[in-house]
């Protein structure tokens, strides 16, 4: 009885959080309300309290159920490859991973265009700032290393380096969910990144 108590729970969390998915991408966050999940889900105001704190919470949770860009950047799943290989191909995995996934568009161009970050959400501006800050400084200390590897006097600093090629990874995948997916983010994204490498000097393995 116990057990199939908590799938029910389980079940109504998901079904609340699915729904959170779909109206705040169709209203935007600040004119999300609680109530409007709990409709969407066919579920009580009283049931979204038991599971959630409040619309933070709400959000919150639904941004964990999808792995973010920084954060994936930031996993060392390629740690045993060489420098510049594990620095292509971790970007690589979070273009392909998004690639062609229409439900984590919608979250992402939830999150990036249709919420505020301000009042009760700043605490989530400052989390993702960090994990921005750790995937930027990973950049640079795989940029460093690689350069060491080749012999490669980088023009600018590999911080500098970093700060570019963040701000390409971060713009193709804003461009990518603006026009809703309206371009092959895992060809252009591997293109794009190969051409800034080797304009920084890099040679690149085929």
């Amino acid at each position: 009885m116990v057990r199939r108590t908590k799938a029910e729970a389980d079940e109504t969390r998901t079904k609340l959080l699915d729904a959170a998915e779909e109206v705040f991408f169709e209203k935007g966050v600040s004119r999300t309300s609680l109530g409007d999940i709990a409709q969407r889900a066919g579920a009580t105001r009283g049931a979204v309290y038991w599971h959630f704190k409040d619309k933070v919470d709400v959000f919150s949770s639904m941004l964990s159920r999808i792995c973010m860009p920084f954060d994936e950047i930031c996993d060392d799943k390629y740690c045993d490859l060489p420098p510049l290989e594990r620095l292509r191909e971790s970007i690589q995995m979070v273009f392909e991973s998004m690639d062609g996934d229409e439900r984590r568009r919608k979250v992402f161009e939830t999150a990036l265009f249709k919420m505020e970050y301000v009042g009760e959400l700043e605490a989530m501006r400052g989390r993702h700032v960090e994990s921005s800050d750790c995937s930027q400084g990973k950049f640079a200390r795989d940029l460093e290393l690689a350069a060491k590897g080749q012999s490669l006097q980088l023009p600018v600093t590999s911080r500098e380096a970093a700060l570019g090629l963040h701000s390409l990874f971060v713009g193709l995948i804003h461009g990518w969910v603006l026009n809703e997916g309206s371009f092959p983010l895992a060809v252009v994204g591997r293109m794009s990144v190969d051409v800034y490498l080797r304009g920084l000097g890099f040679k690149l393995a085929v």
